[in-house]
């Protein structure tokens, strides 16, 4: 579910039982040196804007920020709160599951909600 989308930039919905978004670029750049510099300053202003409502609605124990694009070789920031009885946790949610799932309780619709709100009137 795509949350907000402008010209150059979109975030979208990972489907999982943690709170996860994806940060993507509308053109496919390869690497983030690849966008220019005021654009990039705009995507990392979407990355903070992410991690803090993340932060504030979840109140995870920590957020895992990262970009391989090796699979999907564009640029593209994955944004998950973490939390230390996760199914994954410490490993990254793509390592090892070392417990069952645990449901989180804060509705992941009302955050998505707080997203679009966020970011309404960015242009």
């Amino acid at each position: 579910m795509i949350l907000f989308q402008n010209e150059h930039f979109y975030i979208e919905t990972e489907p999982h039982t943690l709170p996860w978004l994806k940060i993507f670029t509308q053109k496919p750049y390869r690497e983030l040196t690849d966008i220019p510099p005021k654009l990039r300053n705009q995507m990392w202003e979407l990355y903070y804007g992410v991690e803090e409502e993340m932060r504030n609605y979840f109140q995870p124990d920590k957020i895992n920020m990262a970009s391989f694009a090796n699979i999907l070789p564009r640029v593209h920031i994955h944004v998950i709160a973490r939390f230390k009885d996760d199914a994954y946790f410490p490993n990254p949610v793509w390592g090892e599951k070392l417990r069952e799932e645990k449901q989180i309780s804060k509705d992941f619709n009302l955050f998505y909600e707080k997203i679009a709100e966020k970011f309404k009137d960015i242009q």
